[in-house]
């Protein structure tokens, strides 16, 4: 009898710890292999190892963009001017190269430049004149999205050469298995990682989910709050301008290139885990609530709906996970 309830007791405790591995799967990790085969049973396309790499790299800029905004959102922040600098990015390399691909290395690092001076300016006022973020950065985003109009004077103008557009649309051949591999992927890859290494394996990392989870604490405790929120919104302005790279490269010039990506930005986070609050988050789970959204957004396509509706569900999706993951943190 004792052998039995034993018997049973373990079978019991062996089903209570994969329910419980499996409450700890990142939701956006299940979602987006759900999405990726509905697509698939919509379009061959994505059947095939070409097609896969397809949805990658048109993936990469907003999973590159989501993942430098989750440091802003774990610290307790928001970055709305990333689809702004996104957009002047764009138009900074159409204007300095003028089509000469002998510029382009002046075109990127002005790109990079303009990057910097935003995170710059984003985290400083934050940081040390103790603006609300949310307020500094959309200043920030009419003050870029003007000086990108200005400069453009409000219509595309130029056309990146084809050594800048490379970046976002060349693909390297013949690949072993997967047949090509996008350049985009491999920034994509590299990336990842390296915002990875930076929130999950360093001490700027762990200090800054502590200054999201209790700010006070952490002052308290001697950490740098204002270089480490300040350096999160560098950090998020830097991946825009890698998003705003690899964006111009596969869609060439337009005006309209950054509209609404902070937002896509934010969604996907709240998607992959990140708390809206602060304090809590991942890369990978960043990452792939990214690519959640871009497979939902790609499946809505298959399907016929319209662009509004697009826009509909995103919010929708928003506030879903906002819900959920709000649940699982208040669950522990």
């Amino acid at each position: 009898m004792i052998s039995v309830l034993a018997t049973r007791l373990s079978v019991f405790q062996g089903r209570f710890s994969m329910l419980a591995s499996f409450r700890r799967v990142n939701p956006a990790l299940i979602m987006f292999f759900l999405l990726l085969i509905l697509i698939m049973l919509l379009s061959p396309l994505y059947r095939t190892p070409a097609g896969l790499m397809s949805l990658l790299q048109r993936a990469a800029p907003l999973v590159i963009l989501t993942c430098g905004q989750s440091f802003v959102l774990i610290s307790g922040g928001f970055d709305l001017a990333q689809g702004s600098l996104v957009t002047l990015v764009v138009i900074a390399g159409a204007l300095v190269t003028g089509g000469d691909p002998a510029l382009t290395t002046e075109a990127i690092a002005v790109a990079f430049g303009l990057g910097l001076l935003v995170g710059v300016i984003n985290g400083f006022v934050v940081s040390y004149l103790k603006v609300p973020s949310i307020i500094a950065t959309l200043g920030t985003l009419l003050s870029v999205k003007g000086a990108a109009m200005m400069w453009s004077g409000g219509a595309p103008q130029g056309y990146l050469p084809d050594n800048l557009r490379m970046f976002g649309r060349f693909v390297i051949r013949p690949v072993p298995v997967i047949g090509g591999l996008p350049v985009a992927v491999i920034i994509l890859i590299v990336a990842v990682g390296v915002l990875a290494f930076l929130l999950h394996a360093t001490q700027y990392g762990r200090l800054l989910t502590m200054i999201g989870d209790n700010p006070r604490a952490a002052e308290l405790s001697g950490a740098p709050v204002r270089r480490i929120r300040f350096a999160a919104f560098v950090i998020s302005s830097v991946a825009a301008v890698v998003a705003g790279i690899l964006l111009g490269g596969f869609s060439g010039v337009s005006v309209d290139v950054g509209t609404g990506l902070e937002l896509q930005g934010t969604s996907a986070a709240v998607i992959g885990g990140v708390v809206l609050l602060g304090g809590r988050g991942s890369i990978p789970g960043a990452a792939f609530g990214a690519l959640s959204l871009y497979a939902l957004f790609t499946l809505l396509n298959l399907l016929g709906f319209p662009e509004p509706m697009r826009v509909a569900v995103q919010g929708v999706i928003l506030i879903v996970a906002a819900a959920i993951t709000s649940r699982r943190q208040l669950m522990g």
